[in-house]
């Protein structure tokens, strides 16, 4: 089978882009399939529509604007070219962490209260009176993600962003333990506890620099709550419609609750990601998962 692969992009995330497209081509060559590889970044539209019609399938291995947020998908979809991973409406509402925030209420999965602030709003916005989050509406891999966890705190910083976005999203601050959660097709991959370097959160930098603990199976996750966090991943991946795969991110409390954070619909397929730490706790080594891909794609 020939793939078109599609690398790196416009998003602050390309260079993890890069890595995760690198891995899959490398893989299904040594599958025995055929590739090229083009980047959204340095190509047109149209290039990329006559090199997925000239191939058996698209792998859109794009992080962040661009890829997974469904631009690419949509396209896509309307040429009539199969391809990898979850359809451009399901990467849009869970790119959109607002649209996100809504669907996980409207089916009742837990999620940390919300709201959505510009600089304006954000000296009244109430969930800014106590430890809280601040993150861009759309984006990944925890780009200009704040972390208050005490006040009172230097707003400088905050309010450079917010003005620099217009408006972002503010959560409350949940402490407790990090999980994610795996979806391959219709099955939740064992459960991988993240455990950032003491005082640190789980940053962009602390994600690819060997830094974190990534631990699967979790060593502080009872049996119970990997099984309830592995059947809430499974009812967010559905709720949002997703197909071929997905990993939601989530938070325990000291309470043991569970609480849903992010789900990706493009997640990182380095060396170092998570979702292929679970496959291979699951039993697909890194040939044999991307093979899996392979045979999905729709």
């Amino acid at each position: 089978m020939h793939y078109l692969i599609l690398g790196g992009g416009i998003s602050p995330e390309k260079d993890v882009s890069n890595r995760s497209s690198t891995a899959v081509l490398q893989a299904l060559e040594q599958l025995g399939h055929s590739t090229t590889l083009l980047d959204p970044a340095t190509v047109s539209i149209q290039e990329i529509i006559d090199a997925g019609r000239a191939a058996d399938g698209v792998f859109p291995i794009l992080h962040g604007v661009g890829g997974e947020d469904g631009s690419i998908q949509a396209h896509l979809e309307q040429a009539g070219i199969p391809y990898f991973g979850p359809s451009a409406e399901s990467c849009r509402t869970t790119f959109d962490k607002a649209d996100f925030k809504r669907i996980l209420e409207q089916h009742s999965i837990p999620t940390p209260r919300w709201n959505v602030v510009s600089a304006e709003q954000f000296a009244t916005e109430p969930l800014a009176q106590q430890p809280f989050v601040l993150k861009p509406i759309t984006g990944g891999s925890s780009i200009d993600t704040f972390i208050i966890r005490a006040l009172p705190y230097d707003q400088t910083y905050l309010l450079e962003a917010l003005n620099r976005y217009g408006s972002m999203l503010i959560e409350e601050f949940i402490e407790g333990t990090e999980i994610t959660v795996g979806i391959l097709e219709s099955t939740a991959l064992p459960v991988v506890e993240i455990i950032p370097p003491v005082d640190q959160e789980f940053d962009y930098e602390n994600k690819y620099n060997g830094a974190t603990r990534e631990l699967c199976p979790p060593e502080n996750v009872s049996q119970e709550l990997q099984e309830k966090a592995k059947a809430l991943a499974l009812a967010t991946h559905e709720v949002t419609h997703c197909r071929h795969l997905s990993r939601t991110d989530m938070l325990i409390n000291g309470d043991g609750e569970l609480f849903v954070i992010d789900t990706n619909t493009i997640p990182g397929l380095t060396d170092q990601s998570l979702y292929p730490k679970a496959g291979a706790a699951a039993g697909y080594d890194w040939l044999a998962l991307v093979q899996k891909f392979a045979d999905l794609v729709e």
